[in-house]
């Protein structure tokens, strides 16, 4: 079962996110569209996107696309125990982060991606992992109390459930943060609000757009 149809940005500025996203994914991706609005929100918006790659060379050229087209960077491309990868924050105030298990290139270096995950930083995973479940979701993988990843088709949106103070600090960022999230989700479990107050909507595959 997917998940996860789409993630909704809102934006202030719709155009500028536009033209952001379609130079990081592409301008028909699948994974994203975009929904114009000025509600208040500060800080730790409570969740990250994440770019899983085959290679570093494709973290490279993926986190050098989202800086020139507008990404301030919060965390330099590095090699780690895990593998390889970095963090950048969308003009939008959107956080992804770019990242691989591999630790060298083996292909063509491009900017195509394996996995779009869209990770929400909750107060209480275990909670919030059995509203999921109780509306229909299937967990893939989890690790106790910490973090937890629901089973998805190939090619679709997953999704994981992150301590919020654990996902702020692997991003580099502070967990404090107000109003707010800017995301909504479209897909299974929807139309809902959890127990974070993300919000999700009924199912309604679309490419990326852009609308008011």
């Amino acid at each position: 079962m997917n998940s996860i149809d789409a993630v909704i940005l809102e934006v202030a500025d719709l155009a500028a996110a536009n033209r952001f996203y379609s130079a990081l994914l592409g301008p028909d991706s699948p994974h994203l569209r975009l929904r114009a609005s000025g509600t208040p929100t500060t800080g730790f918006r409570g969740f990250t996107l994440s770019l899983v790659v085959s290679q570093p060379g494709n973290a490279d050229a993926l986190i050098k696309a989202a800086l020139d087209a507008g990404a301030t960077s919060l965390k330099p491309a590095s090699k780690s125990l895990w593998g390889y990868g970095g963090v950048v924050q969308a003009p939008d105030g959107t956080i992804v982060k770019i990242a691989t298990s591999a630790k060298k290139d083996t292909g063509p270096v491009s900017q195509e991606f394996d996995e779009f995950v869209v990770l929400l930083g909750v107060e209480d995973v275990k909670a919030t992992k059995q509203f999921y479940a109780d509306r229909g979701l299937t967990v893939g993988k989890r690790f106790g109390g910490k973090y937890v990843e629901f089973a998805t088709g190939a090619g679709h949106v997953k999704l994981g459930l992150y301590k919020r103070r654990g996902l702020a600090k692997d991003v580099g960022v502070s967990a404090e943060g107000t109003g707010s999230h800017r995301l909504v989700l479209s897909g299974v479990a929807g139309p809902c609000k959890d127990l974070d107050d993300f919000v999700w909507e009924a199912s309604a595959s679309a490419p990326l757009t852009a609308t008011v």
